[in-house]
């Protein structure tokens, strides 16, 4: 059986970690092509200036966009090759991340300096391609970051919503990991080869993938509420970097080499709903969580205990929370979408229908609805 892990080489994490930037950059060289958001550059330049200064470095800006587009990363490559960059940096939130990883393409260094803590993607060697318009386009896979290097300060600074969405995220990585164990199913995690078109290389989990995806729902149970807290004051605390940890490596990790199931799935499909547009990633994969959970007919002490988490840290629970007043006939549109043949739902370890998963979604919007009715949350 031929299974994989994949990681990035170097994570480092810690309060102020932004100002030794400079030294992984000298790592590979002298200069390096800086991918981020202007807004994103304000917020850290203090410490772009201090660690460029301190190490010898320089840091090549660009006009990013925002979108990452096939004309982007061909815009950006030809920079980094005019300026003789020795390694690309993406700093920001995930579009940024994901144009660093597609430019990176051309087989330099790449560094991830994530600001917000929302999504597992920083050590993900997967990307989201778009059209310069903002439509979907395509996924591409890469080699994995040489080094991920997360300051929690600065993400302590930022709004507390991207913390609780990154949670989200990270809450169905444990039962994502268990569906995949149980099916065998096979995982984007074997040898990387550019755009989907290229990869063609699936593996098999590993038991030290299921062992992080299940210490990453151990820590949000722990930690998830003091993180939070903590995040609401811009504080620093051992709860928020372990939540920190959680969220971006754990979740990454687990996802990555444990597999995906049903609640990412389900969240493709919940896009199809323009109410769901304005809410992020980890907020509507924490609802396809509950839903999958419902779909394999779990314990409902387990649903439970994921519930009151969702309740207690403000994650959505129902389709009200998701802005969905009336789903009414377009529940099978979503269900439809969600079990799209190369959708993840069918890594579950059972046989799986349009009419099962729109049963379990409904289902699951009214056990999250009485809940959330019954509790003080």
């Amino acid at each position: 059986m031929r299974k994989a892990f994949i990681c990035p080489s170097k994570y480092v994490q810690g309060e102020n970690e932004l100002y030794n930037l400079g030294y992984f950059v000298q790592l590979f060289g002298k200069s390096a092509l800086l991918i981020a958001h202007p807004d994103d550059v304000k917020r850290v330049k203090t410490q772009l200036d201090s660690t460029a200064e301190k190490f010898g470095v320089k840091f090549v800006s660009c006009n990013f966009t925002g979108e990452c587009s096939r004309q982007e990363v061909a815009s950006l490559q030809k920079l980094a090759k005019e300026q003789s960059c020795d390694c690309i940096i993406g700093l920001g939130g995930g579009k940024a991340i994901d144009t660093a990883k597609c430019v990176n393409a051309a087989k330099s260094h790449l560094i991830i300096v994530p600001t917000i803590a929302a999504t597992d993607a920083p050590t993900s060697h997967s990307a989201v391609l778009y059209t310069p318009e903002g439509a979907f386009d395509d996924y591409a896979y890469f080699t994995s970051p040489d080094v991920v290097l997360i300051d929690t300060a600065v993400i302590a600074k930022a709004p507390t919503r991207f913390l609780v969405s990154g949670m989200g995220d990270a809450l169905s990585t444990y039962f994502e990991a268990r569906a995949n164990q149980m099916s065998f199913a096979n995982i984007n995690a074997g040898l990387p080869c550019g755009f989907r078109e290229g990869f063609t290389a699936p593996a098999k989990p590993t038991k030290a993938a299921f062992a992080l995806a299940t210490l990453c729902y151990e820590s949000l149970l722990e930690d998830g509420y003091k993180a939070k807290l903590a995040c609401d004051s811009n504080m620093v605390t051992p709860a928020l970097e372990n939540i920190i940890e959680t969220n971006i490596l754990l979740s990454g990790l687990g996802f990555e080499s444990g597999g995906l199931a049903a609640a990412h799935a389900i969240h493709d499909g919940l896009t199809i709903l323009e109410e769901t547009h304005k809410f992020f990633h980890g907020e509507k994969v924490a609802f396809g969580t509950i839903c999958q959970l419902v779909l394999e007919n779990a314990d409902q002490e387990e649903i439970d205990e994921v519930l009151n988490f969702c309740c207690t840290v403000g994650l959505p629970v129902c389709f009200a929370d998701l802005g969905v007043k009336d789903i009414g006939d377009r529940i099978m549109a979503v269900a439809e979408k969600t079990c799209d043949p190369s959708e993840s739902v069918h890594s579950m370890p059972f046989p799986i229908t349009v009419d099962a998963v729109a049963a379990a979604i409904l289902t699951a919007d009214k056990i999250g609805s009485e809940f959330k009715g019954g509790c003080c949350c």
